[in-house]
């Protein structure tokens, strides 16, 4: 695992509590924000994917 995808796993976590947490307390705020948040760390994964796809290749 590079740092790209242990990186991105943790910010879905984060995104992912924050979320359930504003969905729970009722703050449409901090719930969008955990989506948000969620969603860039999918995407930072994944880009840790690609790059561990990548390497492994060569």
């Amino acid at each position: 695992m590079n740092k790209d995808q242990v990186k991105g796993r943790i910010e879905e976590v984060k995104g992912a509590v924050k979320e359930v947490a504003g969905n729970i307390v009722g703050n449409k705020s901090l719930e969008t924000e955990g989506i948000v948040q969620k969603n860039i760390g999918k995407v930072q994964a994944g880009l840790g994917d690609i790059k561990s796809d990548v390497k492994s290749k060569l």
